[in-house]
């Protein structure tokens, strides 16, 4: 049957879901992004307001700083230009000038005032302590041009001018974080509003300045009403507060910064970023600031003296706290606005684009029942437009696909049946295919081993004839020596014995040559020995190799089981084994080991003793280890071995039930086990052999070589 669920499926894709996403897609999306932007926006905008706002405050601030000082200097002229000031001036009248004086500055607000001829001097002395007044200032005055600016004077300058006050406005100074670090303790200088008026006489020549100073350190008057004039009301949200500072260099010396509650943060310093951009780079700086005790919208601006060098710096700011609640407020109800509108707007796309889905609605729900063997009709629609003609067509289409099916059915019924017979017919000759195989292949090896063991035959054969008669002439002579040196065989009798012993082994390998070519022919002379004394035997055989192939014999005999074989056959394979070693070590040192371990398989039957002999020689490939069991085959280089050795002692291994295996690595050296059984099983046939072979395989993992 054909499925209709992919086109049904494409449809929804492609008409609901896609509608529901062009709709939704600017509501959810876009207008969120748009929120993000204005946002991002608005609060840039907001404190770029801010910052405006207090550039501007500063710049107030300082023009009213400008003004002050050119209003204490109007003050200077008013008497320095008065008719009463210039009579008594003329007629030298110092008590009349000393009246003035003192009523100009108890109503001006100087903190100090004097009378000074043009070189600094005290005209009338009202003080008894002097100091030299010379000065930018004084020096523009006494050419006749009135003049006012900033000074700094020192500690000893103002006990000249007004002890007590000098005495007032030390300040120890407060540490503050982020401040320069330094070992002053106080500040004990004061800058000062210094102004200087000429009175000149009736030829307009300057006889005298009227020299006075006001000391900003402490006068909060002074930074109040600074304050109130920039920050006048209205300017500032209510919670809001304005403020104004003078530093002295980079120390609060007047200001209305409130440390805590009734005390001003006298004392403390401004950072050194602040420092170092204003004070000593010369610039104005605007940002917001953590003053003392919370955030400010702050603006800086160096202070210059009449010497043009930057000796302190005002500040004007506001608080702000009550900008950013407000700015938090403002965003809380928009994004609230933007939720209210995103919600209703997707609620009336959904609810309009329902008339558009509820076809599409039926025509699944008519495909998802068709899919489950269920016969469903979409019906009469009332939509008039391409999806209702769709779900029309839908229906007539169901119609025909179901009488369609049916006929498939049958079909494929019949087609089912010619299959099952076609498949059965195919598993039986498949069978007969695989039984033929494993005939050939069983068929191929005994061919193949039947030539081998027969070429054998007919060469071990020769070389037992050829060699049996050498060997007892041998045998011979020795006798013949051994008799006719008499008592003086002693210094050699062990070496004797032991060309005797070989040439015994000799005639004991071409018997297990012959055994191997005719195995059922020949059974070796069974008796119960000992492992790890056949192992030191080998060794002393061996030891004449040491000369040509330097190597190290470490031996670790741990076996305590007692076995049934041929001695000199298990020396035999032994020599073997430890000959090849030494052959494939191309190390130094060269090192071989022979341990020997008892072992029992994982059914209890059978157990027996395993020999390792492992070195540290060159090693194998996979494709060696599969080879080096076949008679003639030999890894060593040509003209170094026959190729008989180790497929002579595999074959001895395995007449006593026994087996030998290989683990190699190229590069890393070949491991050899040789596994006895306690009670040999003699075998000949190859299926008995096979089958103790998986026997064998399962213990060799459970038997513990630690080194």
């Amino acid at each position: 049957m054909i499925s209709l669920t992919p086109i049904i499926e494409t449809i929804r894709s492609a008409v609901r879901y896609k509608l529901l996403a062009l709709v939704l897609f600017p509501i959810l999306l876009v207008m969120p992004i748009a929120l993000v932007l204005a946002i991002y926006w608005g609060k840039g905008f907001a404190y770029e307001q801010l910052f405006i706002k207090v550039n501007t405050d500063l710049t107030v601030a300082h023009d009213v700083f400008k003004r002050i000082r050119e209003d204490y200097l109007s003050r200077l002229g008013l008497v320095a230009e008065s008719h009463s000031f210039y009579v008594a001036l003329e007629k030298h009248d110092t008590e009349s000038i000393k009246q003035q004086l003192t009523i100009l500055k108890n109503t001006s607000g100087f903190d100090y005032l004097h009378l000074l001829d043009t070189e600094g001097n005290l005209l009338v002395e009202n003080y008894s302590v002097d100091y030299n007044r010379v000065s930018k200032l004084l020096l523009s005055a006494a050419h006749g041009e009135p003049s006012v600016g900033i000074e700094i004077f020192d500690h000893k300058r103002m006990l000249a001018e007004n002890k007590d006050l000098a005495q007032q406005i030390i300040l120890p100074l407060i540490e503050t974080e982020h401040a320069r670090p330094t070992s002053r303790r106080i500040e004990d200088r004061g800058m000062v509003i210094r102004a200087i008026y000429p009175a000149k006489n009736s030829k307009g020549k300057v006889i005298a300045l009227l020299d006075g100073g006001v000391f900003l350190n402490l006068n909060f008057t002074f930074v109040d009403t600074i304050r109130d004039l920039v920050y006048g009301p209205g300017s500032l949200p209510e919670d809001s507060i304005g403020t104004v500072t003078v530093f002295l260099d980079d120390v609060r010396i007047s200001t209305n910064v409130v440390l805590k509650p009734g005390e001003r943060a006298l004392g403390t310093r401004v950072s050194n970023a602040v420092r170092t951009k204003v004070l000593e780079q010369g610039e104005v700086l605007i940002d917001s600031a953590f003053l003392v005790n919370d955030w400010y919208i702050a603006a800086y601006k160096p202070i210059v003296d009449i010497n043009g060098e930057r000796v302190g710096m005002l500040y004007a700011g506001y608080l702000e706290a009550p900008f950013r609640v407000a700015f938090w407020k403002a965003l809380g109800v928009l994004i609230l606005l933007f939720i209210v509108l995103m919600l209703l707007s997707a609620w009336l796309s959904i609810r309009g684009a329902k008339s558009i889905f509820k076809p599409l609605e039926a025509m699944s729900a008519v495909v998802r029942a068709t899919r489950d063997g269920k016969q469903l009709r979409i019906g009469e629609q009332k939509s008039t437009d391409e999806i209702g003609e769709l779900s029309r067509e839908l229906d007539i289409m169901l119609d025909q696909l179901q009488e369609r099916n049916q006929l498939i059915q049958q079909s494929a019924a019949l087609l089912e049946i010619k299959v099952t017979e076609r498949t059965t017919e195919l598993e039986l000759k498949n069978a007969d295919l695989y039984k033929t195989i494993a005939v050939l292949r069983q068929t191929r090896e005994q061919l193949v081993l039947s030539e081998k063991m027969a070429a054998l035959g007919e060469l071990t054969a020769g070389v037992a004839h050829e060699i049996n008669n050498p060997t007892q002439v041998i045998l011979g002579n020795l006798d013949l020596v051994i008799e006719a040196m008499g008592s003086h065989i002693e210094p050699v009798n062990e070496e004797l014995e032991l060309v005797i012993h070989q040439v015994y082994r000799i005639q004991d390998i071409i018997n297990n040559l012959l055994q191997y070519a005719r195995p059922g022919e020949y059974a070796g002379y069974l008796k119960e020995i000992n492992v790890n004394t056949v192992v030191n035997n080998t060794q002393k055989l061996l030891t004449h190799m040491q000369r040509t192939y330097p190597f190290q014999l470490e031996l670790d005999l741990q076996a305590e089981k007692v076995v049934r074989m041929n001695e000199q056959e298990l020396e035999q394979v032994l020599v073997n084994l430890v000959t090849n070693a030494i052959h494939a070590l191309d190390k130094e040192p060269g090192i071989i080991n022979v341990a020997t371990r008892d072992w029992d398989d994982k059914n209890g039957v059978n157990k027996g003793v395993v020999i390792k002999i492992k070195d540290n020689g060159s090693g194998m490939t996979q494709e060696q280890i599969s080879r080096i069991f076949n008679p003639f085959y030999s890894t060593k280089k040509s003209g170094e071995g026959t190729g008989l050795g180790l497929s002579l002692s595999y074959s001895l291994m395995r007449h006593y039930g026994g087996n030998i295996s290989v683990e190699s690595e190229l590069g890393e050296g070949a491991e050899f086990y040789v596994w006895i059984l306690a009670e040999p099983v003699l075998v000949d046939d190859e299926e008995t052999i096979s089958e103790q072979l998986h026997e064998f395989e399962s213990v060799v993992a459970h038997v513990n070589f630690a080194e």
